[in-house]
C-alpha cells in the first residue's frame, strides 16, 4: 500500500506522522553532524573516557574481581555516552524553543507528534553511532563478542531501550521550564548513575546498605544485560528489567512530555 497525496494533506494521518517524523529526524541529525561540540560530546568524549579509565585503572579491577573489567566498562561508557548525548539534544530543544523555531513548526500543517517522534528517532540513531565508536575503541583495548553474532546484534538493542527511557526524562525536563538548570540537574543524575552501578565493580563490592540501589538502578541492569551478551551471563532478566524501567518511565511521563512540548511550541 502506498501513501496517497490525500494522506499527506491530512496532517493527522499515520502517513503524515511517518513522513514528517523522518524529516524532523533528518534535520536534527544534520544539525548535530555540523556542530563540533555535539559530535565531541556524543562520540569523542565517551571513547576518550573509556581509554582514560583503562589507563588509570588498568587490570586492578580484573585482578580484584576475577573477570575481565573491559566487559563491564565498555557497556558502562556506552550508556554514559547515551546519557550525555541526550543532554546535548535537550539543550538544543530548549534553544529551538527560545529562538521560536518550535513555534514556527507548530504553525505549519505537520503532524503534532512528529517533532517528538523525530527527535526520539534521531536519539536512537545517535546512540547506535555512539555505540559503534565506543566498540571500536573497546576492541582496541581487548573487548570481544564471545557469544556469537546474534548476541552481538542484540547488544545494540540494550542501549537503544535504555536511551528511550532516559531521553524521555530529559525531554520532560527540557520542556518543564526555561529557568530550570537543565545541564546541572541532568549532569548530577548522570554522575550519580555512572559511579554507582555494576559496570565498575560487582554489586557485592559496594556497602551493604547501598547494594539494593546499585543492583536495581536501570544503568546496572543494562550493563548486566550487555555484559551477558558479550562475555556471558544472565541476559533475559536484566534486559526485561531494563525494558520495564523504560516502559514505566514512558508511561508516567509521556502525557506530560506531549503537553510540555506543545506548550513550548505555543509559547516559544
Amino acid at each position: 500500500m502506498t501513501d496517497t497525496a490525500a494522506d499527506f494533506l491530512d496532517e493527522r494521518s499515520f502517513a503524515a506522522l511517518r513522513h514528517h517524523s523522518g524529516l524532523q529526524c533528518g534535520r536534527l541529525l544534520r544539525r548535530w553532524t555540523r556542530d563540533p561540540a555535539a559530535m565531541i560530546q556524543a562520540l569523542v568524549y565517551p571513547a576518550f573516557t573509556l581509554v582514560m579509565l583503562r589507563i588509570v585503572l588498568g587490570d586492578s579491577i580484573t585482578a580484584a574481581t576475577g573477570s575481565p573489567s573491559i566487559f563491564g566498562t565498555v557497556p558502562l561508557i556506552v550508556l554514559v555516552g547515551a546519557m550525555f548525548g541526550s543532554v546535548v539534544s535537550a539543550v538544543g530543544l530548549r534553544a529551538e524553543r527560545e529562538s521560536g523555531l518550535l513555534g514556527r513548526f507548530h504553525t505549519l500543517p505537520v503532524h503534532r507528534f512528529s517533532g517528538l517522534v523525530g527527535r526520539l528517532t534521531a536519539e536512537i540513531v545517535r546512540v547506535i553511532a555512539t555505540t559503534v565508536v565506543i566498540l571500536v575503541a573497546g576492541f582496541a583495548l581487548g573487548f570481544r563478542f564471545t557469544q556469537g553474532p546474534v548476541a552481538a546484534v542484540l547488544f545494540f538493542a540494550v542501549p537503544v531501550v535504555f536511551t528511550v527511557g532516559f531521553a524521555t526524562i530529559v525531554t520532560f525536563l527540557a520542556t518543564l521550564s526555561t529557568k530550570l538548570p537543565l545541564v546541572e540537574v541532568v549532569s548530577a543524575l548522570c554522575t550519580l548513575l555512572m559511579f554507582f552501578n555494576s559496570g565498575f565493580v560487582p554489586v557485592a563490592a559496594y556497602p551493604g546498605w547501598l547494594q539494593p540501589f546499585v543492583a536495581g538502578q536501570p544503568m546496572s541492569l543494562a550493563v548486566d544485560a550487555m555484559r551477558g551478551l558479550s562475555y556471558g551471563g544472565p541476559v533475559l532478566v536484566p534486559f526485561l528489567q531494563t525494558a520495564a524501567w523504560t516502559v514505566g518511565i514512558v508511561a508516567v511521563l509521556m502525557v506530560p512530555v506531549v503537553h510540555g512540548y506543545r506548550r513550548a511550541a505555543e509559547t516559544g
